[in-house]
């Protein structure tokens, strides 16, 4: 089983950091990881990976994949061949998420992420970023989900989360599975859905819960100084697990969940994540 080491390949320094990307910087000691490459580059894999990675998807580089049938085929494999970690729920409310794979489109509409002039087919994840008045969760990265409702199954609560957030409507054949439960500091247990969004053309975010929608390519999800893991909040505790993205960072618990997504279904790894803690300020 694959897990990552909080101690390497980062080596400890000092640095301006941020609770969320829009407080002032503050001094803390983190882990310094190797510096960013270009999104996409095939370096960001080990030789054998990259080929590993190339091979299975009939894949010049993973910045030239698309939305095919191979690329399904090969993810619903994994799935079905993942041991999902279940956490029972012990009173705390559930709540489901949608990992939605779909069209690039016309990019990610965020700085440090390519424009395209057409279409591109190539795969992204949707991520949302919640609007400021939100009593909870303000303003952070976030997958479309939410708590599922009296006698929903989690798939169901996905779906219909879905549909609500950004306006995607989605038969249920099109869930290929799930990842592992997380389990948050907020009192949730989090599952995981994985879903194949096809193009998703038309996206109509409600307002009221998401102020923006983008279209994270996979390539991203791919660097290697991914992730960024910063030291335990207390002594014994687990490290505090980060994605990058682009000059910027998501907190887990999305983060944990687009990281088991690399690394189960883009990798081909056995890796759990429930362990990682979160960032202060989404214990809220």
């Amino acid at each position: 089983m694959s897990t990552a080491r909080w101690l390497s390949p980062c080596s400890p320094k000092e640095t301006l950091s941020r609770d969320r990307p829009s407080d002032p910087p503050s001094r803390r000691s983190e882990f310094a990881c190797p510096a960013r490459r270009e999104p996409g580059d095939p370096r960001t894999l080990s030789a054998v990976e990259a080929s590993s990675w190339q091979g299975q998807l009939g894949l010049l580089y993973p910045r030239r994949m698309s939305m095919n049938h191979s690329l399904r085929q090969t993810i619903s494999q994994r799935l079905l061949r993942w041991s999902v970690q279940a956490i029972a729920d012990a009173g705390r409310p559930r709540a489901a998420v949608a990992l939605t794979l779909v069209h690039a489109g016309f990019g990610a509409g965020l700085p440090g992420f390519a424009e395209y002039t057409s279409w591109s087919e190539a795969p992204a994840l949707l991520l949302t970023r919640r609007p400021g008045h939100m009593r909870r969760h303000a303003g952070q990265w976030a997958l479309p989900g939410g708590r599922m409702d009296p006698g929903e199954t989690a798939e169901q609560a996905a779906l219909r989360e879905l549909e609500e957030e950004v306006g995607l409507a989605l038969d249920p054949n099109q869930i290929l599975g799930r990842l592992d439960d997380y389990a948050t500091r907020s009192g949730f247990v989090i599952t995981p859905l994985v879903i194949w969004g096809d193009a998703a053309r038309n996206l109509h975010p409600a307002p009221e819960e998401v102020d923006s929608v983008h279209r994270i390519p996979l390539s991203e999800f791919l660097r290697e100084d991914a992730p960024l893991l910063d030291p335990p909040h207390e002594a014994g505790g687990q490290p505090v697990l980060r994605m990058p993205l682009a000059d910027n960072w998501i907190a887990a618990p999305t983060a944990a969940m687009l990281y088991q997504f690399r690394e189960v279904l883009l990798l081909g790894r056995e890796t759990r994540v429930s362990h990682f803690d979160q960032p202060h300020f989404t214990w809220r």
